[in-house]
């Protein structure tokens, strides 16, 4: 370059310059050499060993399942505890991932668990594919096929052995709607619960005092590390990070002893009506008992019938469970798993003659001693004096004739003789409201007794608006 003015030494290569560059280039190269050779070192003549590493340093966490509480009668005595179980588990992300082959050991494993195929799938579709999350398949196997697929653990990737508890009922079928079961976690109530702390694998109660105190007979579950290979296979032992903590006990007021009388007392009764040869005895094929202490009206006894055994919902018999799950199978079967106590709506019948009677002492209609006529059949009539359609009313004894007062009828449970207080309420003046479901409804008909158990049904007080809108209809 030519020289500048006022430039003492002009931008060209110097040999300054050209020894800093080489210096310069040098490093780079000595770094980038020192570099290549380290990977180098790394891929080739290390590969093998930090594979070994790799495959073998994977830490899978296990749920540890925390037994139920126990559910004990006023008196201690336990009506559902558990028992130890082995599950059978599915981890979704061990599975061969190929359908053909994923498919085969499903149907492999089908032959042992006795579980048909497209319920395992049905299972694994629920959870949504969830690696982190098993899917259990059975709830319970036998120690023969435990032991079969230990043995053959290579040949089933994604099977899992896991220790459970089932529940387990001393008294069998006695209050089994009262009870309730416990089942997986369905989708619905994971999308309700999940806020809760609830996983996709926690077992919840499905009904009774099983669903209503859920959240105190549940614990809480533990968790535990396993270092496993690339596999799935184990190559440590089971580490506890934190161990379940069983649930609570919760008491209730029955007493088995009784309740087990009234539930012999209903099956007694349904044979002797079935035995009878009174017309429309033969309809008796269901029933309920509730028996209370008087002191408190803490429930001592409540049954239904017909019933079921709670311990089948552990178990995959779809025979079984049909008429609990099923709605042909359930009315081929007079709904087994309806608590008639209190979910069936019946008629009062005899059993409101009193609230009948206080109704109309209340509103003045009768008075104790009035003399009333007990007929074995009871006419309404119209202005005209005919017989209004449906107004022919027969009574249970349809060979009385008698006068009778308040307490002699209730004695004789007259039906004639309350029909005639019920036209009295009828034919009250519209401004007097209807005072007779008024004194009803203070007794509590109409509404919810308000029992911890869920499916509670309040019943109904009808009015005579309500008739005319049903005859319309």
């Amino acid at each position: 370059m030519p020289p500048a003015l006022g430039v003492a030494e002009p931008f060209r290569l110097t040999p300054q310059i050209a020894l800093r560059i080489a210096i310069l280039g040098g490093i780079a190269i000595a770094v980038f050499g020192v570099l290549f050779f380290r990977l180098w070192a790394l891929q080739v003549l290390s590969g093998p060993q930090y594979l070994h590493a790799a495959v073998n340093n994977q830490l899978r966490s296990i749920p540890l399942e925390a037994p139920r509480g126990p559910v004990l009668d006023r008196d201690g005595r336990a009506i559902v505890d558990n028992r130890a179980a082995t599950a059978v588990q599915l981890w979704t992300a061990d599975l061969p991932q190929k359908w053909s082959a994923r498919l085969n050991e499903l149907r492999r494993l089908s032959t042992i668990i006795h579980v048909p195929v497209r319920e395992m799938v049905r299972e694994m579709k629920k959870r949504g594919g969830d690696p982190a999350t098993p899917v259990t398949v059975q709830e319970s196997v036998h120690q023969e096929q435990a032991l079969y697929l230990q043995e053959r653990e290579r040949e089933f990737p994604g099977v899992d052995l896991a220790p459970t508890y089932l529940r387990n009922y001393p008294y069998q079928s006695l209050a089994a709607q009262v009870l309730g079961n416990v089942g997986l976690i369905a989708p619905s109530q994971y999308s309700r619960l999940r806020s809760k702390g609830y996983l996709l694998s926690d077992k919840v109660g499905q009904g009774g005092i099983e669903a209503r105190y859920d959240a105190y007979l549940r614990g809480k579950d533990g968790l535990a590390q396993l270092r496993v290979d690339a596999l799935g296979r184990p190559r440590s032992g089971l580490i506890t990070e934190q161990s379940p903590q069983p649930g609570e006990a919760v008491r209730l007021t029955l007493d088995m002893n009784l309740q087990r009388a009234a539930e012999r007392g209903i099956r007694a009764g349904i044979a002797a009506a079935h035995a009878s040869n009174c017309v429309g005895c033969w309809a008796a094929d269901g029933g309920a008992i509730v028996a209370l202490d008087p002191r408190d009206g803490s429930i001592l006894a409540l049954a239904s019938n017909p019933t079921f055994q709670p311990s089948i919902f552990s178990s995959h018999d779809s025979k079984k469970l049909a008429p609990l799950l099923n709605a042909a199978a359930a009315r081929k079967d007079n709904y087994p798993g309806l608590d008639r106590a209190i979910a069936g709506v019946y008629p009062a019948g005899s059993t409101f003659k009193p609230v009948t009677a206080l109704a109309a002492l209340e509103e003045r209609l009768v008075t104790p001693t009035e003399p009333i006529p007990c007929t074995g059949v009871y006419h309404v009539y119209d202005k005209q004096g005919n017989v209004i359609p449906g107004g022919t009313f027969k009574n249970w004894d349809p060979f009385v004739n008698q006068q009778m007062t308040l307490s002699t009828a209730l004695e004789a449970s007259c039906d004639t003789y309350f029909y005639e207080l019920g036209d009295r309420f009828y034919k009250l003046p519209a401004v007097r409201r209807h005072p007779f479901q008024e004194w009803a409804a203070r007794f509590g008909f109409g509404r919810a007794t308000g029992v911890d158990l869920p499916g509670e049904v309040s019943g109904l007080l009808p009015t005579p608006e309500w008739r005319n809108r049903r005859t319309c209809s």
